[in-house]
C-alpha cells in the first residue's frame, strides 16, 4: 500500500526543510509527500518544492488544508503530519503492519514531547493514556487512515480548532483505532513558551468546553488570544 504523508503548513520556513529531509526515505520507498500551504508569507513554498512530491496552496485552516491534501493524494493510506512532529524510524512499515488486519482502518502513534525533563514525560504519558481510554487522538499524534474510510466519513470537519478530536469521534464510531506504541516526538515549544501548568489547564478547559458544546469560534479565540 502507498502512504501519502500530508503536511499542512503556514509560515514554517524555519522548520520545513528539516522535516522534509526526514521524509525523503519514504519517497524512495514509493510513498508520497504532499505539502499543503495556507498562504505563507515567507519562503515555505519555495523551500518545500524541491523536497516534496507536490506543494499545493489552499485556503488557510488546518482542516481545510488537510482535506485539500487528501483530495490531491494518490495513496491508499493518508497520514496527517504536523510540521513539528517527527515520526519514529520505519514509520511506514509500522503503519502498514498496524493496518494488516482487515478490521483496522485508522490509528495514531504514541506521543513523546521533545523536552526530556520529568514533567514533560509525565504529560506525554497522560496524553497517551487519555487517547487510549477515549479512542481520540490529537493532531500531534500523526493520525493515519485508509483512504476509503476517510472519504466515507467526509474528511475532516471544517472547524477552526478541534478538528482532530472531531474526526477521531467520527472514525471511532465506524471502527476501533489502532495505536502504534513507537512514539512520534513532538515539539514542546508551546508548553515551554506559555508555561507548563498554564498550557495543560488550557487544553483541559478547551476540551471540556468543546464537549459541552461551546462553539469552536469561541474556543479558537481562547487558544489564540489577540488573533483577529
Amino acid at each position: 500500500m502507498k502512504i501519502s504523508f500530508i503536511l499542512p503548513v503556514l509560515n514554517e520556513s524555519e522548520l520545513i526543510v528539516e522535516q522534509l529531509k526526514l521524509l525523503q526515505l519514504y519517497r524512495q520507498r514509493g510513498h508520497e509527500v504532499l505539502v499543503i500551504d495556507g498562504g505563507s508569507m515567507d519562503n515555505t513554498v519555495k523551500l518545500a518544492t524541491a523536497l516534496a512530491d507536490a506543494v499545493h496552496v489552499s485556503t488557510p485552516g488546518r482542516a481545510v488544508q488537510m482535506n485539500c491534501g487528501a483530495e490531491k493524494a494518490s495513496g491508499d493510506v493518508l497520514l496527517f503530519l504536523h510540521i513539528d512532529t517527527t515520526l519514529p524510524n520505519k514509520a511506514d512499515q509500522l503503519i502498514l503492519k498496524a493496518l494488516e488486519p482487515d478490521s483496522c482502518a485508522w490509528g495514531w502513534f504514541s506521543i513523546c514531547l521533545s523536552n526530556p525533563r520529568l514533567p514533560y514525560r509525565i504529560i506525554s504519558m497522560m496524553m497517551n493514556l487519555r487517547s487510549r481510554i477515549s479512542s481520540v487522538c490529537t493532531g500531534d499524534q500523526a493520525l493515519f487512515v485508509r483512504r476509503e474510510l476517510f472519504d466515507a466519513i467526509g474528511g475532516f470537519p471544517v472547524l477552526p480548532i478541534m478538528e482532530d478530536v472531531a474526526i477521531s469521534k467520527e472514525l471511532r464510531s465506524v471502527v476501533p483505532p489502532s495505536r502504534i506504541s513507537n512514539s512520534a516526538v513532538t515539539s514542546s515549544r508551546r508548553w515551554e513558551k506559555k508555561g507548563l501548568v498554564k498550557t495543560v489547564l488550557l487544553m483541559w478547559q478547551l476540551r471540556l468546553l468543546y464537549f459541552l458544546g461551546v462553539s469552536t469560534t469561541k474556543l479558537v479565540a481562547m487558544y489564540y488570544p489577540g488573533r483577529s
